[in-house]
Parts: structure tokens; C-alpha cells; sequence
């Protein structure tokens, strides 16, 4: 059976958007937002990196194009700001949910640079770009330092799968597959970068 890698890459996107929706909802449960507040929220985490990615890319933006992204994103809000009304979320639920959409919007940040004839360098930077900038805009709209800057291999995660779908896709590999191999990538080094607190050098002045 013919696979589209439009399609894959399609529904894998819309299904971060979901994710992310979700991952910024929990992540502001305790500032006391009210429902207009957390779909913003929601927005920037699921469709910012993408926005910032388009326009770099001088293409039509994605969500404008095509505005189930919004609606999708928008009833990922809705369903997890009233579910954690009535079930106590663990905060596994805000780190699972938010790394699974890292992967899959590096992976179509990759993709969408890739087909438009930029080099590695450009795709993977747009890999990443697509899958963090999200979470930086959630972050400073909720008054905390973005955890991309200072978290366990948040980029770094993002920047090794994307180079890993690149060299697939030039390998010509079947778009499932690579698609799939690059996310579980990005998502098994960001979970087990949280479980064990892997995090790069930090920058710190000597002491005189």
C-alpha cells in the first residue's frame, strides 16, 4: 500500500498540536487562568513554533491555511482545562504529553524545510525551532523561565532526531519508518533526560 508522507506528517502534526494543547494546560494549573487564558496558552505552546517556522520559511502559515489546527488545538484545551478540574493530574502528564510533541513537530519542522531544498543545517535548526519555540512562548507568557534554556536536553533531544530523519530521508528511507525512528528518539532522550537530570554545561563565571 502507497503511503503519502504529506498525509503521515499531516495528522502526525495535528496530533502534537493536541499535545502540546494539553501540556500547556497542565503546566498552567496553578496560575489560576480562566478558560479564555489557558486556550491562549494552549495556542502559542501547540502552534508557535510552527508560526515562527513558516514565516522564517517565507511560506503560507500552516494553522491559517488550515484552521482545524485550531480547532483541534483548542479542544485539546477545552477537554484537559475541565478534566484536571475533576482528576488530580501528576506532572508525568505535562512532561509525556509535551515530549511525544517534541518529536513530532521536529519532525514536520524537518520535513517542511527539507522539501523546500534548504541544507541539513537550515532543516534541523527548523526542526528544532518548530518543536521549542512553542514552549518558550508558553513559558514567558506563565512567568517562568523557558525550560528549553535550562531543562534536561530539551533542544539537544529535539536536534538529534532531526538530524536523524534528515539522514534517513536522503537514504530515501520509507517516510514511516523515519518518521517514527526520529520521534521515539527525541521523546526516549527527553524522558530519560528528565529521569536523570541530564543537562549541558551551564554557563557560570569564575570566581575570583
Amino acid at each position: 500500500m502507497h503511503v503519502n508522507p504529506a498525509e503521515i506528517l499531516y495528522w502526525s502534526t495535528m496530533l502534537a498540536s493536541i499535545l502540546s494543547a494539553a501540556a500547556g494546560v497542565l503546566d498552567a494549573r496553578g496560575k489560576q487562568f480562566d478558560l479564555f487564558g489557558v486556550m491562549i496558552i494552549a495556542f502559542c505552546a501547540a502552534l508557535g513554533g510552527g508560526t515562527l517556522r513558516d514565516v522564517i520559511l517565507d511560506r503560507p502559515v500552516f494553522w491559517v491555511k488550515d484552521s482545524s489546527y485550531l480547532v483541534f488545538t483548542w479542544l485539546g484545551a477545552i477537554l484537559t482545562f475541565y478534566l484536571a478540574r475533576w482528576i488530580k493530574l501528576s506532572s508525568r502528564w505535562f512532561v509525556v504529553p509535551d515530549a511525544i510533541a517534541l518529536g513530532l513537530y521536529t519532525v514536520a519542522g524537518t520535513h517542511a524545510a527539507l522539501v523546500l531544498g534548504n541544507d541539513w543545517l537550515v532543516a534541523s535548526f527548523m526542526g528544532v525551532i518548530t518543536g521549542v519555540a512553542g514552549g518558550i512562548l508558553r513559558d514567558i507568557l506563565l512567568n517562568q523561565e523557558p525550560l528549553v534554556f535550562q531543562g534536561p536536553l530539551y533542544a539537544t533531544a529535539s536536534w538529534a532526531g532531526s538530524v536523524l530523519f534528515i539522514i534517513l530521508f536522503h537514504q530515501k528511507t520509507d517516510p514511516v519508518a523515519a518518521t517514527v525512528a526520529a520521534g521515539i528518539l527525541i521523546a526516549m532522550v527527553r524522558l530519560l533526560a528528565v529521569r536523570w537530570n541530564l543537562v549541558l554545561p551551564r554557563y557560570r563565571e569564575k570566581q575570583h
